[in-house]
């Protein structure tokens, strides 16, 4: 096995949040290649209303993502976890082409193989209008949440 994405199965509470701040960091990079190398070549994935699998098709979802969710900021926090599953809750906010603000909520339900590359994600998310003004997520585009920033339940969302 020539890729290995540590941490790796089977997860402690420390590695399972070491797992959850990387792929939070990776999808805050707005980078599709660089975040489909923590999936497995077929990967499967069910997010909102879309079923597909495989990297060239998780590089496709995230460029249309990312155009269209612009200034788009996350955070995660693990949820619960066993050996090779991690659960997760999330929060982002972002700004569509016409400049109105959201915030969407969610959970994954995450499945890695021994390598540590995700090989199942299920996805489930709501958008919430905002306004500019209600906006909680204030770092740098494209950039890693500062450590000191508040989490989602320091933010109690």
């Amino acid at each position: 096995m020539s890729e290995v994405r540590p941490p790796v199965p089977p997860f402690t509470h420390e590695t399972a949040v070491l797992k959850v701040r990387g792929a939070e960091d990776g999808w805050n990079s707005r980078n599709p290649e660089k975040v489909s190398l923590a999936y497995t070549l077929d990967s499967r994935w069910r997010n909102r209303n879309e079923i597909f699998s495989g990297r060239k098709a998780i590089v496709e979802f995230l460029t249309r993502k990312w155009e269209k969710e612009r200034e788009y900021r996350l955070i995660k926090e693990l949820w619960a976890f066993s050996d090779s599953r991690i659960a997760v809750r999330f929060a982002y906010e972002w700004q569509d082409a016409g400049g109105n603000w959201f915030r969407s909520y969610g959970n994954e339900n995450w499945q890695f193989n021994e390598a540590g590359l995700m090989a199942v994600r299920h996805a489930s998310i709501n958008d919430l209008s905002i306004t500019e003004n209600a906006r909680l997520f204030h770092w740098a585009i494209g950039g890693r949440r500062p450590d000191d920033h508040p989490s989602l339940s320091d933010l109690n969302l």
